[in-house]
């Protein structure tokens, strides 16, 4: 769990854990400390930065597709491949919530970004049951996600 724990400053006592963290909900898009930093290994700003452009524009077309993403309909919704947590922040509504999972068996570890945009997420490996009945969810984001275990 260290690797998700932001780390208390070691400068000025005014300065929040770990960096300049943003106030919610522009936090979700700001550059997270821990890649400013470089702490994220392969994990540039410019990724991140890229990453958010790619979510904003797949959830933009997912909203095309399926109109009522914004009704209220769907108010638990798990990202079962989290990534960098862009599909969470580009989704994010005051109507809904996204449970940002990331496989244990991922190249990055990248939960503590997700944390640190304000998010939630944990580990787990899909080879496993998962911990909560599956009608919680209302819609479930695959992106990517079966492309890990394809050759386990």
């Amino acid at each position: 769990m260290e690797l998700c724990i932001t780390p208390y400053s070691t400068g000025n006592n005014d300065e929040v854990s770990g960096g300049d963290l943003k106030a919610f909900p522009e936090r979700l898009y700001a550059v997270p400390p821990r890649i400013a930093s470089g702490s994220v290994s392969g994990v540039s700003t410019e990724t991140y930065l890229e990453d958010n452009r790619k979510w904003k524009k797949h959830v933009s077309a997912y909203k095309k597709i399926n109109k009522i993403i914004d009704s209220g309909r769907y108010r638990n919704i798990m990202d079962m491949n989290a990534g960098l947590g862009g599909f969470a922040a580009a989704i994010q509504s005051p109507k809904l919530w996204v449970m940002n999972v990331m496989p244990t068996i991922a190249d990055k570890n990248t939960l503590g970004v997700v944390y640190e945009r304000g998010l939630i997420g944990i580990y787990h490996d899909w080879c496993e049951a998962f911990s909560t009945y599956p009608r919680t969810y209302d819609l479930i984001h695959a992106y990517g996600v079966f492309s890990l275990y394809k050759d386990m």
